[in-house]
């Protein structure tokens, strides 16, 4: 009878032990599958965030291009509207200043800075009334209102910057001395065109 006591004893001994042992392990695997559980949440988490600025890189890369589109939309118009001059073509002259109106009229400000923006807007209100002066005038009142369109574009340029090499140019003879920009190092004047073509110089490089 003693021995079946001490018999039942260990039995019951044993069940309790292999039960906590049980328990340990369940623990264990519960704090294991917790623990892989957060890990995996870390890895979705860390993935959506390289994810949010792979899109944001992305976004910004749009606005980019969208400023370096604009801006070189505006120069293009620009530099039309000089060779009309150059030219001596009035009607030239007056579709390339409506063109360059219409151009800067969609000119997108909203990638730059606050201050840029202001900047920008004082620019492409001023540039739009020369350009629209330009699309309806003679030439010599064209030339006049070119001279003041030239400031504006340098003003622009320096904020936009330029994918291209221009060349800002200075004939001392107009109107007390006046520039513009080229694309070419070559000088064709667009105050005086035929009459002085070759009157002016290279004033500065802008890159």
């Amino acid at each position: 009878m003693k021995k079946v006591k001490v018999t039942t004893a260990i039995l019951a001994m044993a069940f309790v032990s292999l039960t906590a042992m049980s328990c340990k392990d369940g623990k264990k695997e519960n704090s294991e599958d917790a623990m892989h559980s957060e890990m995996n949440h870390d890895e979705m988490n860390h993935d959506e965030g390289m994810n949010h600025d792979e899109m944001t890189v992305s976004n910004d890369s749009m606005d980019s291009n969208a400023q370096t589109t604009d801006a070189k939309q505006v120069l293009a118009d620009y530099m039309t509207l000089k060779e009309a001059l150059v030219a001596t073509n009035k009607d030239d002259a007056a579709k390339a200043g409506k063109k360059l109106e219409n151009t800067l009229n969609g000119f997108d400000v909203n990638s730059y800075t606050a201050e840029q923006q202001t900047e920008l807007k004082d620019i492409i209100a001023d540039a739009k009334e020369h350009a629209e002066h330009i699309g309806k005038s003679e030439m010599d009142h064209q030339r006049e209102h070119f001279k003041t369109l030239s400031k504006d574009m340098m003003d622009m340029v320096a904020i936009t910057g330029t994918e291209n090499t221009l060349y800002q140019q200075f004939c001392p003879m107009y109107d007390g001395g006046s520039a513009w920009l080229s694309m070419e190092k070559e000088i064709k004047n667009p105050y005086y065109g035929s009459k002085m073509m070759a009157c002016g110089k290279v004033q500065k490089e802008i890159n």
